[in-house]
């Protein structure tokens, strides 16, 4: 993986509305690998407060999350000029 590739993986797993299939279809990473990455990515106590905001969201797993919401960014995210 390529130091970019970690990144940006870091990045989606911090995005609220990235769901973790999101990742793997990307990385091929799993939520389990993911969470390995992150773990020796992160400072901990960096790694406990990620823990800690994602577990039991529904905006990061496609099962829990609302059948209408079908993008993974908030409209206004992305700003275009």
């Amino acid at each position: 993986m390529t130091e970019s590739d970690q990144s940006r993986i870091i990045e989606m797993a911090w995005e609220d509305r990235t769901p973790f299939e999101a990742i793997e279809t990307l990385y091929g990473l799993s939520e389990k690998n993911v969470i390995k990455l992150m773990r020796s990515a992160l400072k901990p106590a960096s790694f406990r407060l990620w823990r800690a905001r994602v577990t039991g969201r529904n905006t990061k797993h496609l099962k829990l999350r609302n059948p209408d919401i079908s993008r993974g960014y908030c409209k206004t995210q992305y700003k275009h000029r």
